[in-house]
């Protein structure tokens, strides 16, 4: 069936963004291990063997014949038609299937190329659009653009379904696969087939690929004394980055700040924790959940700003660090929220780094707020709800910004 066919039967993509997963990660199904008699030994050139292909494992035997486990990877190295075969694919492969058996988009795993770059993420720098994605039933939809990114200057918007990849259907796949597909060398073209909520013909975004470099946090101080601090997601610079920018703040005259999360999609628990630490004064900032039992985590530090009247603005692209953070001030009354529905990312992930670079990223609990909601597949309901509408963004407004600072202008 034809792109455009599919496209069709398709039909309308709703785009509410509830219960997509943040993922950086590229997929190879399959199952891998092991030689037997008769197949091709051959590896490709400059690659090794897998090794330690010991073919018994206790206590499976009795519910699977995991023999034909290695008759599949026999086949393969025997009649698959382009030879030699890729051991160490056929092997990361049977890794990435395995995670994908759960059913989870937020356990994955990670080749040890995949597992640089996304610690290269983490650390702020890597080369893409700028875009983080997601997936609703089958449809890869834009959880958010990156500021600055490649993706924001082209005009992708948070909810829009990307269909097709340089016009190749991508309805259905995993997310890993959809970021392997869009993602490229610095430079180059990819054109994105894009449905977008409240327009009726699909719409071809193109973007030029480029490195991206991200300030977690940037902050300004507006001449009517309203400070504000937009972040860009939670990762390693975020921490001294905020405490500069609080320093700045409490030594000039502001009368209120806008915490800016729009669009934030995540990234380390730990300086999510720390940013709320200006607030929470040694409080619950987030509570862990599994199998009932409950962890929770305090803020530590000063509580440099309890008393400073704060904005906390969200929409549909804040996810999991920031909906912990605008989830935690909310709850203790210390910021007034204002935006749209938050993400819904509440699924708690461990990060596993293995011997050979590799790394498994898997699922191992849920996250609540400070005095206990649930976040997954829920979000943040703001205490303001201020819609931005895509009549608002062509016409270059800012409604959700301009109410904050109303809001803030109007408690002096």
């Amino acid at each position: 069936m034809r792109l455009s066919e599919r496209l069709q039967r398709f039909g309308p993509i709703p785009v509410l963004l509830i219960g997509f997963i943040i993922l950086v990660v590229v997929f190879y199904l399959g199952f891998a291990a092991g030689h037997l008699n008769g197949q091709v030994e051959a590896v490709p050139e400059g690659e090794g063997e897998v090794v330690n292909q010991n073919r018994y494992y206790e206590g499976i035997e009795d519910d699977v014949d995991f023999g034909q486990y290695w008759e599949i990877w026999d086949l393969i190295k025997e009649a698959y038609y382009q030879q030699p075969v890729s051991e160490k694919d056929l092997f990361y492969g049977s890794l990435q299937g395995m995670l994908w058996a759960l059913d989870d988009a937020h356990s994955v795993f990670f080749t040890p190329e995949m597992a640089e770059e996304f610690n290269g993420e983490l650390e702020g720098t890597f080369s893409g659009i700028g875009a983080e994605i997601g997936k609703r039933d089958d449809v890869i939809v834009v959880v958010a653009p990156l500021s600055d990114s490649p993706a924001e200057q082209a005009g992708l918007l948070a909810g829009d379904a990307i269909l097709a990849v340089d016009d190749e259907d991508i309805i259905g796949v995993s997310v890993s696969e959809a970021v392997y597909k869009i993602r490229g060398e610095e430079g180059t073209e990819v054109v994105l087939t894009i449905q977008r909520d409240g327009v009726e013909e699909l719409l071809e975004i193109s973007i030029i690929r480029g490195e991206i470099q991200i300030n977690s946090v940037e902050w300004e101080i507006r001449d009517d004394g309203i400070a504000v601090i937009e972040m860009s997601m939670f990762n390693d610079d975020t921490t001294p980055l905020f405490t500069e920018a609080v320093q700045e703040i409490l030594t000039a005259d502001v009368s209120g700040l806008v915490l800016d999360l729009r669009n934030n999609p995540g990234g380390l628990l730990t300086e999510a924790i720390n940013v709320a630490g200006f607030w929470v004064n040694g409080n619950t900032v987030v509570q862990k959940s599994v199998a009932g039992e409950i962890q929770k985590f305090d803020a530590s530090g000063a509580a440099l700003l309890e008393d400073m009247e704060t904005v906390v603005l969200v929409n549909g692209g804040s996810a999991s660090g920031s909906e912990i953070l605008a989830g935690a001030l909310q709850d203790y009354g210390f910021a007034t929220v204002i935006g749209e529905q938050t993400f819904g990312k509440g699924s708690v992930q461990d990060y596993y780094e293995l011997p050979d670079g590799s790394a498994v990223k898997v699922t191992t609990a849920e996250w609540l707020t400070a005095l206990g909601r649930s976040i997954n597949e829920v979000g943040i309901t703001p205490d303001i709800i201020i819609e931005y509408t895509l009549e608002a963004y062509e016409a270059g407004e800012a409604p959700q910004f301009d109410a904050a600072i109303d809001f803030l202008t109007s408690q002096e």
